[in-house]
């Protein structure tokens, strides 16, 4: 069984891709730019999600007015639009949360009762 495990690891080693790691300096703009990018991308996202397209044009906003208008946006209104929707709580009320451990908390309690 040992004799196998070790069979086994060496192959797996064998077969493992080896990846150089290249070192480079890099300049604060392309550091910049890559951080905005991928904050405006988070933005986009957003509003290329269905329910706020929908609750968008409930509004009267056209959504494809505002992506045209996040593109619009310089980078720092981008930031801080990122940074406000990544603080945000995810998801709705947990009042359906709250209910379905109060059901499975009952069914726990019966079933340890009924006896």
């Amino acid at each position: 069984m040992n004799n196998m495990l070790c069979r086994l690891l060496i192959a797996l080693m064998a077969w493992t891709p080896f990846q150089m790691a290249h070192a480079g300096m890099i300049g604060t703009e392309q550091v910049v730019s890559s951080a905005s990018s991928a904050d405006r991308t988070t933005v986009l996202n957003v509003l290329s999600r269905t329910d706020v397209a929908s609750q968008l044009q409930s509004l009267g906003i056209n959504p494809a007015q505002a992506r045209d208008r996040v593109q619009a946006m310089s980078d720092q209104e981008i930031s801080a639009l990122a940074s406000r929707l990544d603080s945000l709580p995810a998801g709705a009320d947990s009042s359906g949360a709250v209910l379905l451990i109060i059901i499975i908390a009952a069914a726990v309690w019966w079933y340890m009762y009924k006896r």
